[in-house]
């Protein structure tokens, strides 16, 4: 059986150039960028080196990037670390409700601590409103956190107007960048934010390393102590291998976006129509914004087939695709994004997303359609 990948919106493969980098690194180069020799010299190179390919690819200065362990760090340490260092300004703070756990969990965290965090409603598309967020801004909130796009739906959320008020009201601004990373044009100046999260292993790089962006003027707490590590921000030694590979991947996610975007583009309509012409258009929903969303990610209910029904037969057919939902003890949630956007029930229980990347193929997408097919028409042989 050949088995078919859909799920890069979870985790990518990682490029072979990417691999051909960090394995040079791992065997070429072993000192600790601390040590003033001349091993810990060419390491001190790599770490700079790294750095400075990122920024550069996202319109940031190296000084502003800070290396961590991806996406999930990144997260935490822009919400606790905004918390901390604003606690006399406010501790009010709002915080969308499709955001990733990285910063849901966070922000429950922070509730525990007497912060009050409001959290900004999406509509049924899955977009915040900016009105909402200025008329529910106060003088005592701290920070405002609201992803770039969804990781669940792909809906891309209306950041730069978001920064750009949160700057006149001096509220520092959060944007969780992990999933628009390689799909959307990142500028991090352009983006009026303060702090900005990225992880590697979105856009073919190494799992255990990412980013945070932390702008000129904002003085974060250190996350981690015991060394002068990342200009004292974050102790530890650095990761030679995975901030190489981070760079790498980062530099061939920016090459020829236009490319990218039209092969992108292309298998996401050879699904949709695919499935219209074998199922029929009124057997499937489409969520998400029809017109602000990343084209990889393409979230669908089939409100006939339960989410775990779909999810149990594509996989027994090699094909792996997610639910979006989080898995507890083997059995699924209710997704917290589409919950949150008000779907109904039947759409909300029957949602798939499937994520396209590196490997897929127009002959996939085919595969795909005819699975889903004989999936929905051995269901409804059954009723």
């Amino acid at each position: 059986m050949n088995k078919i990948y859909m799920d890069h919106a979870a985790s990518t493969p990682v490029h072979p150039l990417v691999a051909e980098e960090m394995l040079r690194v791992m065997t070429g180069t072993y000192g600790n960028a601390s040590s003033v020799h001349a091993f810990g010299r060419d390491a001190k190179r790599i770490v700079s080196s790294a750095r400075e390919q990122i920024a550069a690819a996202i319109g940031a200065k190296p000084a502003d990037l800070v290396f961590t362990s991806g996406g999930t760090e990144s997260d935490n340490a822009a919400l606790f670390g905004a918390a901390a260092a604003r606690a006399e300004h406010g501790r009010h703070l709002l915080v969308s409700e499709v955001e990733h756990h990285a910063v849901l969990h966070a922000a429950e965290s922070l509730a525990e601590q007497g912060f009050e965090v409001e959290y900004i409603p999406v509509d049924t598309l899955g977009r915040v409103s900016v009105d909402w967020i200025r008329e529910h801004t106060r003088p005592d909130t701290a920070l405002i956190s609201v992803m770039l796009a969804n990781n669940e739906v792909g809906t891309i959320q209306p950041v730069r107007e978001i920064g750009a008020f949160a700057r006149e009201r001096g509220v520092w601004f959060h944007t969780d960048a992990v999933q628009a990373l390689g799909s959307l044009p990142i500028d991090c100046a352009d983006l009026n934010a303060d702090l900005i999260s990225f992880s590697a292993h979105k856009i073919n790089g190494p799992q255990g390393i990412g980013a945070l962006y932390v702008a000129p003027g904002i003085k974060l707490p250190a996350l981690l102590r015991g060394g002068n590590q990342e200009r004292k921000r974050r102790a530890g030694t650095e990761n030679l291998a995975g901030m190489a590979g981070f760079a790498a991947a980062v530099e061939l996610a920016v090459s020829d976006p236009q490319a990218r975007r039209a092969r992108t583009l292309a298998l996401r309509a050879q699904l949709l129509d695919g499935l219209s012409a074998a199922i029929g258009e009124s057997s499937f929903v489409v969520n998400g914004d029809p017109d602000h969303h990343l084209d990889h990610i393409v979230n669908v209910s089939f409100p006939a087939v339960g989410t775990e029904t779909m999810l149990m037969n594509l996989d027994m057919a090699g094909i792996a695709v997610a639910s979006g939902s989080a898995c507890t003890s083997g059995s699924l949630e209710t997704s917290h994004v589409l919950r949150a956007m008000n779907l109904p029930e039947n759409v909300l229980n029957s949602a798939i997303r499937f994520s396209f990347g590196l490997g897929n193929n127009s002959e996939e997408i085919e595969t795909v359609v005819k699975t889903i097919e004989t999936i929905m028409n051995r269901v409804r042989m059954k009723r």
